[in-house]
């Protein structure tokens, strides 16, 4: 027995019926994840010099730090869900390691590999952008680099200063808010109203058996099935019964209209007999066109077919010359069958692969291309109240990797504003003596 909040007695509940099966179909069938994604920081150089008996003043010896591991994400035929991501949602690459004294270097750590299933697009959360659409096994996305390891003193001996006690720090790793969109990959999509056919006519053309029941929805999950069609084979998508509204997240075509995004052609099933609601099947057809648009209007475009389905039942027949002669007049190719039956299922093959044949292959999400390069300025020099700031790629590096308590350190960024030129642009700006200059995190005080 458990206590509610308010002391009642709580009574442990099962689902049962049809709420039993969404929970279960839920829960195995999972196409869209949001996750995080961190790489390894790069190991810190090393400062030491060379010890040894016997030898006085040993040059610098400390090694570079080791690379971060990186985050990347494979596709595999193996998974056909993203239901592990359900449970995981933060992936994190271990750090370099540190420099070590005679000139050896941190050891680079592991990267981690992420495995989806064939047919995943990667977002980026924060913006929507595509990064990645791996739709063939082993495509590899690189999400997030290792940061580099940093450089140890014996990097920066030179012939006038031969006992360098300077040494850089690791990058640090990058961190990305990442969606993950499962597109079945399928070359045949079956679409219509629910309880109009699609799960009898995908189980006696393919090897799929989904449940099949006389009432809406028995679909709760996508259905793949391969179809043999002499010497070539064809995928079909049954997609759960789109009702009117799907778009907008009515019924459960919503959460299933993406997976015919990548189908070459559709099959629009019709229950020509109106089912025990009597519906018009022209009305039907121009429900699901319009939701189709609605999501996609490129997706509406898609080569489609009229199945005109359960042709073994009388109001079927009633209504057959009149849908037939309305759509073959709107220019698409109609075909009466019976998945009951099994009548008009070859004509409606043959004519299936004759026209795929003929189709381009299944659309890719193609990654959004970088914006052209801008020529990069060193540095950017503005006024904020009484401070001046620089801000600049180059110059950040410098100050994320600098030791702030390391004196030679801060003498080789100072040489690095000075090439740069921004003690110049200071003083063309107006600068004066014990005006802040704040450089990054960093504030300095300014003397002539």
């Amino acid at each position: 027995m458990l206590l509610g909040p308010h002391g009642d007695t709580m009574r442990r509940r099962s689902l049962t019926g049809r709420s039993a099966r969404l929970y279960t179909a839920f829960i195995m069938f999972i196409d869209r994840a949001n996750i995080k994604v961190k790489s390894g920081d790069g190991g810190d150089g090393a400062v030491q010099f060379h010890r040894e008996k016997y030898v006085d003043l040993g040059g610098p010896s400390g090694g570079d730090g080791g690379n971060g591991g990186s985050v990347f994400f494979e596709a595999t035929h193996d998974l056909s869900t993203l239901l592990d991501f359900r449970f995981k949602k933060e992936y994190e690459a271990e750090p370099g390691d540190k420099g070590q004294s005679k000139n050896r270097h941190g050891r680079g750590a592991k990267d981690i590999v992420i495995r989806v299933p064939v047919g995943t697009v990667v977002y980026d959360a924060d913006t929507g952008a595509v990064l990645a659409d791996l739709s063939h096994a082993g495509d590899r996305f690189l999400a997030a680099p290792g940061g580099k390891g940093g450089r140890g003193n014996a990097r920066f001996a030179t012939p006038t200063n031969r006992a360098p006690t300077t040494a850089e720090r690791g990058e640090p790793g990058v961190q990305r808010n990442l969606r993950l969109e499962l597109k079945l990959l399928a070359d045949v999509g079956l679409v219509g109203f629910p309880n109009a056919g699609k799960s009898t006519l995908i189980s006696v053309i393919s090897a799929a058996k989904p449940k099949i029941a006389d009432y809406p929805f028995t679909t709760l999950v996508p259905q793949l099935g391969v179809v043999k069609l002499g010497e070539d084979s064809i995928v079909v998508a049954d997609i759960p019964g789109l009702i009117e509204g799907a778009h907008t997240g009515a019924g459960l075509g919503h959460e299933f209209l993406r997976h015919v995004e990548r189908t070459r052609l559709l099959l629009h099933v019709l229950d020509l007999s109106g089912g025990p609601e009597e519906r018009d099947p022209l009305q039907d057809w121009a429900i699901i066109n319009t939701e189709l648009k609605a999501y996609s209007p490129e997706l509406a475009s898609r080569p489609m077919v009229a199945v005109l389905n359960k042709m073994d039942l009388p109001t079927a027949q009633e209504n057959l010359e009149r849908v037939r002669l309305e759509l073959e007049n709107q220019g698409f190719a109609v075909f009466p069958i019976s998945a009951a039956t099994r009548e008009g299922i070859q004509d409606l093959l043959n004519y299936v692969h004759h026209r795929i044949a003929q189709l381009p292959p299944p659309p890719t999400f193609i990654p959004e291309a970088p914006e052209a390069a801008q020529p990069v300025k060193p540095f950017e020099l503005t006024r904020q109240d009484r401070v001046w700031v620089v801000t600049g790629d180059r110059i950040e590096r410098m100050i994320e990797n600098l030791d702030p308590d390391n004196n030679e350190a801060l003498f080789r960024l100072e040489r690095t504003l000075s090439k740069l030129g921004v003690y110049d642009a200071l003083k063309a700006r107006g600068v004066k003596d014990g005006d802040t200059v704040r450089v990054g995190p960093m504030e300095f005080t300014y003397v002539e």
